[in-house]
């Protein structure tokens, strides 16, 4: 399995990031005195308050004047100062574990993990357990997709039964949400709908290809993402691209050709940003607002996707914080589609019809929330959600709508306002303490001066220190290089050897992490270097034995050497750690088979 995507457990927890390393003592008190308080409940900012902080939740909320601080308080003096509630990205794809204090850095206090695995339903059990300090999680059940998905990895279902069995699955295994995309057939997606409903279980994600935005909102999706279905429902000539996205969707489903635009929807994407004219499309914004369809536009995507070749993405000072291995994958040339120069003009047309769009959902009244898809080339943990904010200002909201996208909004939307949203009375005490108004320019949400996460006050100087450590972590050398290059001038044995004293001399100067074994074992399979591909990926059980992935690849290479009995033996260990792994499910079939 090409688990490329970096979703591994990192034996640093966050506890040697954190200077307390614990979570938040829930007997202390936090008071807050002489700062401005912007609730986030639309209502105008209140100057000169004191907010009083018991345990995890917030108690008192008064005049500075009017309120008597305990003798035995943390007090801090915000005299100058904007306390906002913690912010949540509601599109995320974690790279690991190494990324969840760049979150909390950042402000962001909770995040929608959009692609759900064994690992992060852990981090849930170890934060609640207080062993890890990170955001709260609202996590999804894997992708699924049709008989012919197009990531791997993702749950594939080609019939109803399948479909259902695969929310049943979801439920069973402890995810949020279920989460669809974009290659399932009609029947498919209707049955997924209809079961979630049965199952009392929300599912979001792409609208299909298959279905219409209104069929999508009908049967109930929850949200959509990045503005799936959108623009050609939002088109005059809407009958005609639905037409064209259900014969691309059919060859793709008969074909080898996995494009994720298909060749009629891609001829007729100028004249859909022609046609399609936000005033016309009052009736579907009616009804995304009358179903309670939330919208997930991830702008900070479309605009990376529209100006990869912009130097603003290299050139970001951020990017240190980011590993070396992703920063390589995020190069603009392997990023473009097809080429930077074919893609970015209409690129740029369709980010600016993207903005247009949202502005006028947002005065409709359709439910915004912020998400970056980080994960994806130059969405970065955190620091991508301020400039989601201030893209939304940019289509159309006002600095205290986008503020909301990422604060009550996302509240309502998970079913947990009564907890979080706003600086209110009884609520968490999740808190981001800034230094400028984001009601003046919302760009201040990154003028971080302390964050409050469950009650527990993290410092400037921490959310420093934090971030000299990430950066530290993220500027490792990648192993995998490294032992590419002997594998390469000696021999396989050399390497593994090398492995292990570069571990036990230097093991803050390389990134030892799962992923590195990972990429070097495709990479070598790719090149038919199997026998070599083979120790790696046995050397990756050897470090990681508790990954799934780790036995999945293991058992690809076995399969690829012709060893069977090896093959299954290690796809069956891979589905003993992740009952819920589609591909040892489907290989094992295959291989029993023959």
């Amino acid at each position: 399995m090409k688990d490329k995507s970096g979703l591994l457990l990192v034996p640093i927890l966050l506890c040697a990031l954190i200077a307390s390393g614990s979570t938040p003592d829930k007997s202390s008190t936090l008071v807050i005195t002489h700062v401005t308080v912007i609730d986030a409940t639309g209502g105008p900012a209140r100057t000169d308050m004191t907010v009083l902080i018991t345990g995890n939740r917030i108690t008192v909320i008064g005049q500075t004047r009017n309120i008597i601080v305990p003798k035995d308080a943390q007090v801090v003096d915000a005299t100058g100062k904007f306390l906002i509630p913690g912010l949540w990205d509601m599109h995320v794809h974690p790279h690991g574990e190494q990324d969840l204090p760049l979150f909390l850095a950042n402000g962001v206090t909770g995040i929608r993990i959009m692609w759900g695995y064994p690992e992060h339903l852990q981090w849930r059990k170890e934060i609640d357990a207080g062993r890890l300090l990170a955001p709260h999680l609202w996590i999804a059940s894997p992708v699924i997709d049709g008989p012919k998905p197009f990531w791997p990895r993702s749950v594939s279902v080609g019939s109803e039964a399948a479909a259902r069995r695969a929310v049943d699955i979801a439920k069973a295994s402890g995810a949020d949400f279920v989460k669809v995309y974009t290659f399932l057939p009609r029947e498919e997606y209707f049955a997924i709908a209809d079961e979630a409903r049965k199952q009392g279980i929300p599912f979001v994600g792409h609208v299909p290809m298959a279905v219409s935005a209104q069929e999508a909102s009908n049967a109930g999706q929850k949200s959509f993402e990045h503005l799936t279905g959108i623009l050609p429902a939002c088109s005059t000539e809407s009958e005609r691209l639905n037409q064209a996205a259900q014969a691309d969707l059919s060859e793709y489903l008969t074909t080898d050709n996995h494009q994720f635009e298909g060749p009629r929807m891609h001829a007729l994407r100028g004249e859909m940003l022609a046609t399609c004219n936000p005033e016309t499309a009052a009736p579907l914004f009616a009804l995304l607002k009358k179903n309670g369809t939330w919208q997930t536009p991830t702008l900070t995507l479309w605009r990376m996707f529209s100006s990869i070749d912009d130097p603003q993405f290299t050139n970001d000072p951020r990017l240190k914080f980011i590993s070396v291995r992703t920063k390589q994958s995020w190069d603009p040339a392997r990023v473009s589609r097809t080429s930077v120069a074919e893609n970015t003009a209409i690129g740029k047309e369709g980010f600016e019809k993207d903005l247009q769009i949202v502005g006028a959902m947002q005065k409709a009244g359709v439910g915004i929330l912020a998400g970056t898809d980080t994960g994806n080339p130059c969405c970065m943990p955190g620091f991508s959600l301020h400039d989601e904010l201030s893209l939304l200002v940019r289509a159309g909201l006002t600095p205290m709508e986008a503020l909301q996208t990422a604060t009550l909004n996302p509240a309502i939307f998970i079913g947990r306002e009564t907890d979080l949203g706003t600086v209110s009375r009884g609520k968490l005490a999740d808190l981001v303490l800034l230094d400028a108004n984001p009601l003046d320019d919302i760009r201040n949400t990154s003028r971080i001066s302390a964050v409050v996460y469950e009650g527990k006050l993290l410092t400037r100087a921490q959310l420093d220190d934090m971030l000299s450590k990430i950066e530290s972590l993220a500027n490792r050398k990648p192993i995998g290089d490294v032992l590419y290059q002997t594998i390469q001038e000696e021999n396989i044995e050399a390497a593994v050897k090398q492995y292990y004293d570069l571990k036990m001399a230097q093991p803050a100067t390389y990134d030892f992490s799962e992923n590195e074994l990972v990429v070097l074992g495709y990479r070598l399979l790719h090149e038919k270097k199997i026998t070599d591909a083979i120790e790696v990926f046995k050397l990756s059980v050897e470090a990681y034995p508790q990954s799934y992935n780790t036995y999945d690849s293991l058992a690809e290479a076995y399969m690829d050497h012709g060893d069977k009995d090896l093959a299954v033996s290690n796809y069956q260990k891979s589905l003993q750690l992740n009952p819920a792994n589609q591909n040892a499910v489907n290989m094992l079939k295959k291989l029993v088979h023959q």
